[in-house]
């Protein structure tokens, strides 16, 4: 699944353009390398986001290309 798309289909980020957007310049990273948002996740992957001075962290557990919303947290565990 695409980065961008499963940042949406989780919930981590709201909207698909805004994840677009944030991948462009550069703040998130599979694995720790700089992802585009069409780069592909897998179940295992580590992304890391930066928002301003937060960074974030998460264990992709599962990939689903629909979820209700009360599963979406089910799709990722947040690292401390």
């Amino acid at each position: 699944m695409r980065l961008d798309k499963f940042l949406k289909v989780s919930r981590i980020i709201k909207r698909r353009s805004v994840a677009n957007e944030v991948s462009d310049a550069g703040r998130v990273t599979i694995n720790g390398k700089v992802a585009k948002p069409s780069a592909e996740v897998k179940p295992g992957d580590v992304l890391e986001l930066r928002f301003g001075e937060k960074l974030s962290r998460f264990e992709i557990l599962s990939i689903s290309e629909h979820v209700p919303k009360a599963g979406a947290a089910d799709l990722y565990r947040p690292l401390p």
